[in-house]
């Protein structure tokens, strides 16, 4: 059976968005497991006392059961640029711990330094987090993203970004971009120029 992946973010020992999180996990396993026990995240993970201060990702494993919780500090990746890539058959609606398909998209950047992937001429998410779109009044999301994002859930119920059907030309409409995923502050993430997506 599949293994999955919930990474959450850990900031001076607090756990962040741990009820999205929670909820993804229990649509998660109640889709591939039957007659599983869905455990609260809160409950399992133990914070070590040498991570109270400072940054660190907080990679959860987990199947029918959890299998393993793993820390370790985080250096957010510098994204700039991203290169549009095709791909009518992706399919990532579940966060797999098996990121082959998603990697092999990421390994045709070129010298940008992400891919922005299009399914059936629609935006989607880069190859891990999903994206927002500033049209000089509201951040907007895609609507035909590939896997659904706990800080996508979490900015869209605090009204903080809106969903939208965005074609690859309605691009032109945008003036830049921000990446968004569990790990990364959606404040402080900085703007792609939309003359750096191409």
């Amino acid at each position: 059976m599949p293994l999955f992946i919930e990474t959450l973010r850990l900031f001076n020992g607090q756990l962040s968005n741990i009820r999205f999180h929670n909820e993804r996990m229990y649509r998660t396993q109640l889709h591939h497991f039957e007659g599983v026990q869905v455990k609260e995240l809160a409950q399992e993970i133990r914070i070590p006392q040498n991570l109270q201060l400072g940054l660190f990702k907080c990679r959860v494993t987990y199947g029918f059961s959890i299998e393993k919780i793993e820390f370790e500090p985080y250096h957010p990746r510098t994204i700039q640029s991203l290169r549009v890539v095709e791909a009518n058959d992706i399919s990532y609606s579940f966060k797999y711990q098996d990121r082959s398909s998603l990697n092999a998209l990421a390994a045709q950047k070129g010298t940008a330094d992400d891919v922005l992937i299009v399914k059936n001429g629609h935006l989607t998410d880069t190859s891990y987090a999903n994206i927002v779109f500033w049209d000089e009044r509201q951040w907007v999301t895609p609507t035909t993203f590939l896997l659904a994002g706990t800080q996508r859930a979490f900015l869209l119920e605090q009204g903080k970004i809106v969903e939208k059907k965005i074609r690859t030309e309605d691009l032109p409409k945008y003036v830049s971009a921000r990446i968004i995923n569990s790990m990364l502050d959606f404040e402080t993430t900085p703007h792609i120029p939309l003359r750096s997506i191409f």
